[in-house]
């Protein structure tokens, strides 16, 4: 999305760098988790990011999301393991 002049407003380049930080995020928990499938992961990550879908304040979502993911991701490994 461009402003008036066509160039990139400053929303738009928040979500880019938002939709870049939740990559990173999948990539690290798919190196913490890699019998966990990458699809799998993504899912859950996308799940968490749906959580704050409504959040004004995107600042610290990818962080949450993470933290979140994290914990999902460490259940799952658990529960399978016993």
């Amino acid at each position: 999305m461009t402003g008036r002049s066509g160039a990139r407003t400053l929303s738009d380049m928040a979500i880019d760098d938002e939709g870049h930080a939740i990559d990173e995020v999948v990539d690290r928990l798919v190196e913490r988790f890699p019998d966990i499938p990458r699809e799998t992961v993504r899912e859950v990550v996308d799940a968490q990011v749906a959580q704050f879908a409504g959040s004004t304040v995107r600042d610290f979502v990818p962080v949450l999301v993470e933290h979140e993911a994290l914990e999902l991701l460490r259940a799952g490994e658990r529960s399978t393991a016993d």
